[in-house]
């Protein structure tokens, strides 16, 4: 019988997220309008909210997505942003980001 581990990696983490994002360089928001994602049951859609999409870029990397539980002021186009406890998990070779909010950077 196969054991299954639950540790650390299988859950978000600021390491995880450090091993993809470069602290120092800079990321910009490229979102022009929030995603809102739904709760669904059965394949419905119900009116409740799990949380906000936005998409970024960093040079280096693929545009990627973070997920947000408060609904985050949307920055101006390419906007330099840095993000308040950026986590991430990967989950079979799919990286996923949470954080708890964002902030413009001048």
């Amino acid at each position: 019988m196969k054991k299954i581990s639950f540790n650390s990696q299988n859950a978000y983490s600021n390491e995880k997220a450090a091993e993809f994002v470069v602290t120092g360089v800079p990321v910009q928001c490229t979102t022009s309008a929030i995603e809102t994602q739904y709760k669904y049951v059965d394949n419905q859609r119900t009116d409740e909210i799990t949380g906000y999409k936005l998409w970024f870029i960093q040079k280096g990397l693929n545009p990627f997505t973070v997920k947000f539980d408060k609904k985050p002021d949307l920055p101006e186009f390419l906007a330099l942003v840095e993000f308040d406890n950026l986590t991430a998990i990967e989950i079979r070779s799919n990286v996923y980001f949470k954080a708890d909010g964002l902030k413009v950077v001048k």
